[in-house]
């Protein structure tokens, strides 16, 4: 198979507000036009039912510390402590009948709504407009920036996994209004879309938090070649490969 050359570009931020727009967009009928068509990858059949299993028992003996998170985070900030975000996930369309789909707006994979404990202020993005967050970035709650550091924050989305919006393991999903942004300044970044998100991944293993546009342009890098050879064994390699990392980080803090 020829390799395609990927081309990383700056992404300019728009509204996050955009995303509750494109998951209204989905919902119309003209997704019914849409063939169906299945995850790229080795037996994506075998990799859900694995991400599924694994998901429910992950939910299971994470409870305890997650029941504990959300009273911390209940404790010390005013606010929600479930936080919930539009991201972008699958795409299940065929190549030929995109251009059947008739959308406002194409975002390129199905939308979803994404679950974290909050570990941000209230209104951290007043303004709807996505900002970095920075190593001592203010907004971050003193609860938050450990469960950040812990990725404990991402317990949630054992339930976009077993609801089918996410995998263990995949591509990180993005707002809508960046993905807009995105397909069209990176050559080949729709196919991070042919598979469902991850909560974990190898661009999540290899590197932090994304903290500038260098750290985009490396981690769509990382996603592409994840694609590239995702099979089973990869993704229990980059699982046991992200309980050392957290571990690393948070002992660096």
């Amino acid at each position: 198979m020829e390799h395609a050359h990927y081309h990383f570009m700056l992404p300019p931020f728009c509204s996050a507000s955009e995303g509750e727009a494109m998951l209204r967009i989905w919902e119309t009928p003209d997704d019914d036009e849409c063939e169906s068509v299945r995850e790229e990858g080795v037996n994506p059949g075998l990799l859900r039912g694995v991400n599924v299993l694994m998901a429910a028992l992950l939910m299971v003996l994470s409870l305890p510390v997650l029941l504990l998170a959300m009273l911390a985070v209940r404790l010390t900030s005013r606010g929600p402590v479930i936080y919930q975000q539009v991201r972008v996930g699958l795409d299940r369309r065929s190549r030929s009948d995109m251009a059947l789909c008739r959308r406002a707006s194409d975002c390129g994979g199905r939308p979803f709504s994404i679950y974290k404990l909050r570990t941000m202020v209230v209104d951290a993005e007043a303004n709807g407009s996505a900002v970095w967050a920075t190593r001592n970035d203010p907004r971050i709650t003193p609860v938050g920036k450990f469960l950040r550091t812990t990725r404990i924050d991402e317990l949630p989305q054992f339930y976009n996994v077993l609801r089918g919006d996410m995998n263990l393991v995949g591509p990180r999903p993005e707002r809508p209004s960046i993905v807009l942004e995105l397909k069209k300044e990176v050559h080949g970044y729709t196919r991070r879309h042919r598979v469902r998100p991850g909560i974990t991944g190898l661009a999540q293993v290899s590197q932090a938090y994304d903290a500038n546009v260098d750290d985009v342009r490396r981690k769509v890098g990382y996603d592409l070649m994840y694609l590239n050879e995702r099979t089973l064994r990869n993704d229990m390699t980059i699982l046991a490969r992200t309980v050392p990392v957290i571990l690393r980080r948070f002992g660096a803090n």
